[in-house]
């Protein structure tokens, strides 16, 4: 395996609680290493693993797992961990990952899930909509698609986001949130393939008397998918509709202690 087998690649450095006794990676946590790049590769597909099984009634449940050993990593080592999805059966879901030291392989893997449903506790066919997004994702596609209209048209998409990120995670008051200029307001919202609303953001004039000057704001992204460009999209676009109506100039607006997503 290569680098280049895998879309996206998690980057981890070795602890020294993860060092045995031989000074090398004790071999068990070669499993935690594809497991922490697992929930990395459901964050660059765009579907939020526990939304995306709420959404299917059902959950991936391992099959199988197993590693390869072919070199040693250290302590303070920086490791990258790529997983794509090689085979999807009738229930199952087959993963390989592999532990790279810069280009060098250290270790390769195989995770098996099967897909199961709430009520049904055997093995079930995996969705087919599922089905189509992992190959899809592998194939190289967009995972998400960014919407921009009015609040009528894109209002309780935003809503939903914007709730859950500034009410509910960032305990900001509900009277703070919510103003006039939603109404006016040109909004960008990034849906998933499953039309899960995951990441906002809103296009105002910056003021009155201030001619062809824009302000964005509101710009907001669900923990889930954090750092997986999905603000961006939503970025570029309102950008996009800015330029579109003339402006010249768009400042963003942002809280001082919000971190780049």
């Amino acid at each position: 395996m290569n680098r280049s087998d895998f879309r996206t690649l998690e980057r981890l450095r070795v602890r020294w609680i993860e060092v045995d006794l031989q000074k090398v990676v004790f071999n068990g946590h070669y499993l935690t290493y594809f497991d922490i790049a697992m929930a990395g590769y459901w964050r660059a597909t765009a579907m939020p693993y526990a939304q995306t099984m709420e959404h299917f009634d059902g959950d991936l449940f391992v099959r199988k797992a197993s590693v390869e050993y072919l070199g040693s990593a250290r302590y303070d080592d920086l490791l990258d961990v790529g997983l794509r999805c090689t085979r999807i059966g009738t229930s199952s879901v087959l993963f390989s990952g592999a532990v790279f030291l810069q280009d060098r392989l250290l270790a390769t893997g195989e995770l098996v899930y099967v897909f199961t449903q709430a009520h049904a506790p055997a093995a079930q066919p995996v969705p087919q909509a599922l089905r189509d997004s992992l190959m899809a994702y592998e194939a190289g596609d967009a995972m998400f698609d960014v919407k921009v209209g009015t609040w009528n048209e894109l209002g309780a998409a935003a809503r939903a986001v914007r709730t859950e990120v500034f009410i509910d995670e960032q305990k900001i008051p509900v009277a703070m949130e919510w103003d006039a200029a939603d109404a006016g307001g040109v909004h960008a919202v990034a849906l998933n393939r499953f039309g899960v609303p995951l990441a906002t953001g809103r296009l105002l004039a910056h003021g009155p008397g201030v001619a062809r000057v824009a302000r964005i704001g509101r710009m907001a992204t669900r923990q889930a998918v954090r750092g997986s460009g999905i603000a961006r999209g939503v970025l570029n676009a309102l950008m996009v509709a800015s330029k579109q109506r003339g402006d010249t100039e768009v400042l963003l607006h942002a809280q001082l202690i919000a971190p780049a997503r």
